[in-house]
């Protein structure tokens, strides 16, 4: 059973801080995961045209990669800071490193100090700019140890080439090791982490966002439509429409389930009582739940950010809430639903007991 809160209808522009950092960020970040990539988002001109549109509604974070496009869209990005002078500072630009960029290099990715040094001077290059303001671990590194990946992005905070941190795609545990060697060292904390998280994709409310809420530490979910299953361009009669580049996929194909066209009927009736698009709502929902900061939002054309943009205005009722949740209900890994049951009785005696912990256990 997850936990909510209450969100009212908002704008780009109303802030919030990146777990116990004081970094604000707008409540959608823009995805680059396709810009200047024609073949699967949208070419260097139409991706700027979404840069444009997203700042000028009050977007302040750009999430891109090094490896997004082989460094074409960190190039995009450069090319909108050269078209709108003035703007670099008022910005969030996230980037992200392990990502090779050296087919045949051992070195050309991963998460060593080696590694790290030499894609962030790429990245700065490419993007044109002084310094990354939010610093993503791409992949987790089983080869790397936590400790030169942290203290090489300490000894880069300090030398003002990145503000802040985060870690992508990495076990719970990892995550966990890594905020509490950082605290104990007094280096700068992990920021935030992000994970594949939307209606379809769950699991992370296991083990991931217990380690968040423990720690203090921001979610942004990548995926939030689930590849654009959640878009509302489904539907039990049209598997593969003509507009969608993804249909075909396995993946994609391998969601198109019962439970998920269930899913959908809801959305789309929840959509036309708020007349919002079937994403906004599914956006909105993300909102919903307290450990998520920003999801990254993907667009490959004006409509489709149109419709993103849309989910600020939905407010969805408890009731709306239950339904949902009840639809897409993950089967989480042990020890969860072992604790939340036997583990909870074997340790309570049958007594009743409330406190901060057993509020926050809930909140899972």
């Amino acid at each position: 059973m997850s936990s909510t809160h209450t969100i009212h209808p908002t704008h780009l522009d109303s802030y919030r801080t990146l777990g116990r950092t004081g970094l604000r960020v707008s409540p959608l970040m823009l995805g680059t995961l396709a810009f200047g990539d024609p073949g699967l988002g949208s070419d260097r001109d139409a991706s700027l045209r979404l840069l444009h549109r997203y700042t000028d509604a009050g977007g302040n974070a750009v999430d891109t990669a090094n490896g997004y496009a082989g460094g074409r869209a960190e190039e995009t990005v450069a090319q909108f800071l050269r078209e709108r002078p003035g703007t670099r500072d008022g910005l969030v630009i996230a980037t992200k490193f392990a990502g090779n960029m050296h087919p045949g290099d051992p070195n050309g990715g991963g998460a060593g100090r080696k590694a790290i040094m030499r894609q962030l001077d790429a990245s700065l290059t490419r993007l044109g700019t002084d310094h990354i303001d939010l610093y993503w671990q791409h992949y987790f590194d089983q080869h790397t140890p936590l400790e030169e990946t942290l203290s090489t992005l300490q000894d880069l905070v300090r030398a003002g080439k990145i503000r802040y941190y985060g870690l992508s795609d990495t076990p719970a545990w990892a995550v966990a090791r890594a905020a509490t060697i950082a605290e104990l060292r007094g280096w700068e904390p992990v920021a935030a982490i992000q994970a594949e998280y939307s209606l379809l994709e769950r699991t992370a409310e296991g083990e991931l966002f217990g380690a968040v809420r423990e720690l203090g530490i921001g979610v942004v979910p990548w995926s939030p439509l689930a590849g654009g299953v959640l878009s509302g361009k489904y539907t039990r009669a049209e598997r593969n429409p003509a507009e969608s580049g993804r249909a075909a996929l396995p993946n994609t194909q391998g969601m198109l389930t019962d439970r998920t066209f269930d899913l959908l009927d809801l959305l789309r009736q929840i959509a036309h009582e708020q007349h919002v698009p079937v994403s906004a709502v599914a956006l909105a929902w993300l909102g919903h739940r307290p450990e998520v900061t920003a999801p990254v939002i993907g667009a490959r054309t004006p409509e489709q950010l149109e419709d993103n943009l849309a989910s600020l205005t939905v407010s969805l009722s408890e009731a709306q809430l239950a339904e949902l949740d009840a639809l897409t209900v993950p089967e989480l890994p042990f020890p969860i639903g072992f604790l939340r049951t036997s583990g909870v009785d074997l340790a309570q005696g049958g007594a009743t007991i409330n406190g901060v912990a057993s509020r926050a256990w809930r909140m899972g």
